[in-house]
């Protein structure tokens, strides 16, 4: 009889994948790298976001839930506006470049964590907010609570691309 995997296995590869936008997901990264900062920050007719404002959002909350693992959080959100930080005063590229930078490198984070041991997939976060107290807040529901938030505004990123006549990215994504 062939030997089950252990749950951090099955777990390890979705969660990395889902990450990095393998599977019906596009990939993160590649529907940002080839985005000029005028074109990230140009706002289309019925949508709130731009793509750079979206980014920011991304990285907020990627960053103040990694904190909350670590168990140095930053203090929760007084109201949601507060989690979607202003563009820079001057959108410059190198300006975006560091947006999609800390972008990058808050998703390699999340994908190290989601490789840990079962022990710490298992381990409960800090309860920050009361808030939190009404949901699951083990490191592994946020690392799929992550998941769920990003794709979610990645799939604005691919509209917003789609609306302004920038999509597929250089390095492919669905077309259908």
């Amino acid at each position: 009889m062939p030997e089950t995997p252990d749950l951090k296995t099955v777990l390890e590869q979705p969660l990395v994948e889902l990450l990095d936008g393998k599977a019906a997901h596009a990939s993160p990264l590649a529907c940002l790298e080839d985005l000029s900062a005028d074109l990230a920050s140009r706002k289309v007719e019925g949508h709130t976001w731009s793509i750079w404002e979206i980014v920011l959002h991304l990285n907020y909350w990627m960053a103040y839930d990694f904190k909350r693992i670590l168990g140095a959080p930053d203090p929760y959100p007084d109201h949601a506006a507060n989690s979607w930080p202003a563009l820079p005063p001057e959108a410059s590229e190198e300006s975006w470049n560091h947006t999609v930078s800390q972008f990058a490198a808050l998703l390699q984070e999340w994908e190290t964590l989601s490789r840990s041991d079962l022990q710490v997939l298992m381990r409960a976060a800090n309860v920050i907010s009361p808030h939190h107290a009404q949901q699951a807040s083990s490191v592994l529901a946020l690392i799929l609570q992550t998941i769920a938030h990003n794709s979610y505004h990645v799939g604005q990123i691919v509209l917003t691309r789609r609306a302004l006549g920038a999509w597929p990215p250089r390095k492919g994504g669905n077309t259908w």
